[in-house]
């Protein structure tokens, strides 16, 4: 082990039947088109870019550079950042459609956060960011001369969305449960704390020089798997040296080309931003969706709905999750964790999927064969997953040749 690395924990294990049939037939298609929200749910809100130089620093090692990332007293900040994503995927706008219709109606507002935020999944984007603490933050999404904002301001979390003139609104966000639920990083310091949890045995981390970020020296963390398997090649993080708040995050893939993520500060203050910056008044005439009486909206049920499901309810449903624990399996560990799951069913056909659906899987899966039989492989440049004509599923952060050993083994 190099002077400079330091091991970590070990890394975490990987962790409603639609109504109408053709609900039914598209829910058979969620497990291989969710890679793509996987690899989405990877990428988080993070920032881009960096500026050229590597200052003269002290030396460090990489246990201190991540003490100091753990130690890091930053509040508050604003500034200006840049995200391009490249999962070598199709065109994520289909995906989100799709998934919208299995749900029934869906969200009714283009400012809904969890349909526009689904845009940084993929291409280049550039932020602005502003926080004072945790209950003040606001994020801008830029697009030419329009722009999203999403807003956290003490109770109420707002989002507007200037081209269509629509505003989200939601209250509540600093109480209960779901104030707590984190399902996306927010901010370079969370991505670069999800990634060290990952760190273990299996894991190298290292110090590789300094950089110039948004004008600011910083030292480069990079994270590395010892495993072979994995689509992560490395993970380099640039450190603030003077506070520890992670300014650059780049993802590369072992397919190599652009990164998966490269993701960083083009400027950054680290001054408190004026109140007003959090302050959200509705435009006149904007069409105005409280979040809270769309989610409590009652949906139409078919007729007699609630008589014929509750027939047999108890039995088959205590059936399905009794059969869906016995078909879930995890495989390996770290960088080359496989999740396996038997969905006890024939794998369905891509020319009997929805029809918002059967390009999607086209685009982004191949035939397959093994000792295992035949099956469909969805690939991205990170998350890839096998479907076994037998119905048996392998989903991780490796390569092809790793999910088909993996199901080659379970025969």
């Amino acid at each position: 082990m190099a002077a400079n690395e330091v091991p970590s924990e070990t890394p975490s294990e990987v962790r409603g039947e639609a109504r109408g049939e053709t609900r039914r037939r598209a829910s058979r298609y969620v497990v291989p088109v969710a890679v793509a929200g996987v690899a989405a749910a990877t990428i988080g809100l993070v920032p881009a870019l960096a500026a050229a130089g590597d200052p003269d620093l002290p030396e460090i090692t990489a246990q201190q550079l991540i003490e100091k990332i753990a130690g890091s007293e930053t509040q508050t900040l604003s500034g200006t950042f840049k995200v391009s994503t490249d999962l070598g995927l199709p065109a994520l706008g289909g995906l989100a459609s799709g998934l919208g219709g299995l749900g029934g109606d869906g969200a009714s507002s283009t400012a809904d956060p969890a349909q526009k935020l689904t845009e940084l999944a993929s291409g280049t984007h550039t932020l602005r960011l502003a926080a004072d603490g945790p209950e003040r933050q606001k994020l801008t999404l830029l697009d030419g001369s329009d722009e999203y904002s999403l807003i956290h301001n003490g109770d109420d979390v707002w989002a507007y969305d200037s081209k269509s003139n629509e505003v989200f609104h939601e209250k509540g966000a600093s109480e209960g449960p779901d104030a707590e639920r984190k399902e996306l990083p927010a901010t370079p310091k969370e991505l670069a704390d999800e990634v060290l949890k990952a760190a273990g045995d299996t894991t190298s981390i290292t110090v590789d020089g300094t950089a110039k970020v948004a004008g600011r020296d910083a030292y480069q963390l990079v994270i590395k798997p010892k495993q072979a398997g994995s689509t992560v090649a490395s993970v380099k993080i640039a450190v603030d040296a003077a506070n520890g708040t992670p300014l650059k995050f780049t993802l590369s893939s072992v397919e190599g080309g652009k990164p998966v993520v490269d993701a960083g500060f083009t400027k950054v203050d680290f001054a408190r931003p004026d109140a007003s910056v959090f302050a959200f008044e509705a435009p006149k005439g904007a069409k105005v969706t409280e979040g809270a009486e769309e989610a409590a909206k009652p949906e139409k049920l078919p007729e007699n709905f609630e008589k014929e499901f509750g027939k047999d309810f108890e039995k088959e449903f205590g059936k399905g999750f009794e059969d869906f624990g016995k078909g879930l399996n995890v495989i390996g560990e770290g960088w080359t964790t496989i999740a396996r799951l038997d969905t006890g069913a024939p794998a369905p056909k891509t020319e009997e999927a929805p029809k918002e659906f059967q390009g999607l899987l086209d685009s982004f899966g191949d035939e397959v064969t093994g000792k295992f039989g035949s099956g469909t492989l969805f690939k991205t440049k990170l998350v890839n997953a096998l479907l076994t004509d037998d119905g048996k599923v392998y989903v991780g952060a490796v390569t092809k040749d790793a999910l088909v050993d993996a199901a080659n083994a379970d025969k």
